[in-house]
């Protein structure tokens, strides 16, 4: 079957949770809190998503203010398919929302750490997380 990709078509919170769950980030995403999953969705200013038929394969969800900069806070594409260039496709069609010179900005999964230079993404020394109970 072949993927569709949609920009901000409906995300259930069952589908992303069930996606980040098939992915590698239900470790790292409050799953078990509905409410704030439902908020993330809500609240995010862009949404790309992949979908073979009616499944949801591949996420990337960002805050952004179109311009200045996008801060890609999700790339989450399902472990049966990835390595087939569905999160290099979500984030070119995420750049396709924003305008020229609009940064992207994310933070990498461990695992994740060389996935992004290959991309033209560059490392940061000067990232500051303030975490919050």
């Amino acid at each position: 079957m072949s993927l569709a990709y949609a920009v901000d078509r409906s995300v259930t919170v069952d589908q992303f949770v069930d996606l980040l769950r098939r992915s590698t980030l239900a470790e790292r995403r409050p799953v078990d809190d509905r409410d704030c999953i439902a908020g993330m969705l809500a609240h995010a200013d862009l949404t790309v998503s992949a979908w073979e038929g009616e499944t949801l394969v591949g996420i990337s969800r960002s805050v952004t203010d179109f311009h200045y900069a996008c801060y890609l806070s999700d790339l989450a594409v399902a472990e049966s398919h990835q390595r087939q260039g569905i999160g290099q496709a979500l984030i070119r069609e995420t750049e396709k929302q924003l305008q020229p010179g609009c940064q992207v900005i994310l933070l990498a999964a461990p695992d994740a750490h060389g996935y992004y230079c290959p991309l033209g993404f560059e490392a940061h020394p000067r990232c500051w997380i303030k975490p919050r109970a």
